[in-house]
């Protein structure tokens, strides 16, 4: 007989999905700051956004999933004359 597992017990590295309800109520919250709040979400939203940016890429290139652009940019500067700075 096959034992299932609880599906607690597993762990996902994706991020949680919310329903569109989240999202609007989120859109709404953010339209109702006022300036001063808004200036302070904005900034910490920019830090947040590139620091995301900033993990997906490491994770890109970690997996290798840059190699082949790497790769074209390389031979595109080999075959092209250039100049020392």
């Amino acid at each position: 007989m096959h034992r299932r597992t609880p599906t607690a017990q597993y762990k996902s590295n994706s991020p949680p999905r919310h329903s569109m309800p989240d999202i609007k109520a989120l859109e709404a919250a953010v339209q109702a700051l006022p300036p001063p709040a808004l200036a302070q979400f904005r900034r910490w939203f920019t830090e947040f956004d590139s620091a995301a940016w900033d993990r997906q890429l490491e994770a890109d290139a970690s997996a290798g999933k840059l190699d082949a652009l790497l790769d074209e940019a390389a031979e595109d500067y080999k075959s092209q004359p250039h100049r020392q700075l």
